[in-house]
């Protein structure tokens, strides 16, 4: 931000307010950031009805073409996921990479409608856009997370990742009404245009941002060596450590979870269809919630408090799901209370992991630590929901998610025998200047 030049007479004007007692909300950069997230992360949802509906209603795909069309999306980041960390800690800008992958991102979608026009769109080319797609959301968010600390001072960084995790809360509660909204109305391949300008206009609001980029770009080691480091740093902090073993440890049982979830709520539990989308956009409500006390109680307790009392939490949902009985009405009211609380419990662990993640890693290697936790959180999710459905084949719905709910409970121990137990919330702030690895 520009500061507007003091008035005569006015003495008080004379010292510029810092920006960190400037509330985010009124920072213009800050907002930019944040809108240009929450719009492209939106008509990301939108394409996740849209693409396969197109897949399966228009061509006609197959089981083995739907399987690798839903694949697609996270092979980019299991290819590319640690690369991109190496190449966001060399670079002095970050926001010109952000912008080019919104605009690659904003033409593959963009092609989908119009090869339908012509005649020529096929499963195939669905899956080729949803890896360019899938590739540009890696670089994306690779170069995004360091871009945060330009935009945002130190102070307010837990605000702007509640802010941020936000953002994906009010994608889960509006994108699909707006995705069934826009099939009904343009029909699938059309509604996949939504997702095109959502790119476009997220990189017209990047490109507006002003703050300079000072990021001192780390030496290069060549790329195998540089991913290396990333990873020892990752392996070796014991702060980033617990981080990265709690994340494998709760993405890994809550995609085993995700794989039988909707056949348990459906045979198990005989849920409505309709109830089960009202759940989950309440899980999304909480997730608001969540993001707004986040954001205020991280400024009186400190966020290694809140990631303490929150990874008590996970287990709850899964494990009321696994242990629920009675009237419809009795488990509906469990489903959503546990679910709301789950929602805001989820968005208070990631936005405190990642502040304290902007925290603990040195600038030159913020980028590889964050795309190192990406790539492990990110890929442990295919082999949870392997595990999970396979699992459920030899046991039954009802222990695997059991099961599920005593393995997230395990993330405990990271998080609880790490140095975030000891460390008083008053010494935070002098490990913004004061890292283990410089």
């Amino acid at each position: 931000m520009t500061p507007h030049p003091p008035r005569p007479n006015h003495p008080a004007l004379n010292t510029p307010e810092p920006l960190h007692a400037v509330p985010l909300r009124k920072q213009r950069d800050y907002r930019l950031l944040w809108s240009a997230r929450t719009i492209s992360i939106t008509g990301s949802e939108v394409s996740k009805l849209a693409v396969p509906l197109t897949a399966v209603t228009l061509l006609a795909a197959s089981p083995s073409e739907m399987g690798l069309l839903t694949a697609a999306s996270f092979v980019p980041a299991l290819l590319f996921g640690l690369h991109s960390g190496v190449l966001a800690d060399r670079l002095a800008r970050h926001r010109p990479l952000m912008i080019a992958c919104e605009l690659v991102a904003a033409a593959a979608a963009a092609s989908v409608p119009l090869a339908w026009l012509l005649g020529g769109l096929n499963v195939t080319w669905l899956i080729i856009v949803a890896l360019i797609i899938g590739t540009a959301g890696v670089m994306f968010r690779a170069a995004n997370f360091p871009h945060i600390a330009a935009v945002v001072p130190p102070e307010q960084r837990t605000d702007a990742m509640a802010g941020f995790n936000a953002s994906y809360s009010v994608a889960s509660v509006s994108g699909p009404g707006l995705a069934g909204l826009l099939v009904q109305t343009l029909t699938a391949p059309f509604a996949v245009l939504a997702e095109a300008l959502s790119f476009l206009t997220s990189a017209l609001l990047l490109r507006a941002i002003r703050t300079p980029e000072k990021n001192e770009p780390a030496p290069s080691h060549g790329m195998w060596r540089d991913v290396v480091e990333g990873l020892r740093a990752s392996a070796t902090h014991p702060v980033l450590r617990a981080l990265l073993g709690a994340g494998v440890t709760i993405n890994f049982f809550a995609m085993a979870y995700t794989a039988v979830y909707m056949l348990y709520m459906l045979k198990t539990l005989d849920i409505p269809q309709l109830m089960i989308g009202i759940l989950i956009a309440l899980s999304g409500l909480g997730g608001l919630l969540g993001a707004w006390s986040t954001a205020r109680l991280a400024k009186r307790y400190g966020e290694n408090r809140i990631l303490l009392v929150s990874v008590l939490f996970f287990p709850i949902e899964i494990l009321a799901v696994g242990l629920l009985d009675g009237p419809l009405w009795w488990k509906l009211s469990v489903l959503a209370l546990t679910g709301t609380i789950t929602g805001g419990i989820v968005v208070a662990f990631a936005t405190c992991m990642g502040a304290i993640v902007l925290r603990d890693a040195t600038p030159q290697l913020r980028g590889r630590v964050n795309a190192t936790m990406t790539f492990a959180v990110q890929g442990v999710m295919a082999l949870g929901g392997v595990t999970g459905g396979f699992l459920a084949e030899l046991l039954g719905l009802r222990p695997v998610i059991l099961i599920c709910a005593a393995g997230i409970a395990m993330s405990t121990i990271w998080i609880w025998t790490s140095p975030l137990r000891r460390l008083p919330p008053a010494s935070e702030d002098e490990l913004t200047n004061n890292r283990i690895y410089r």
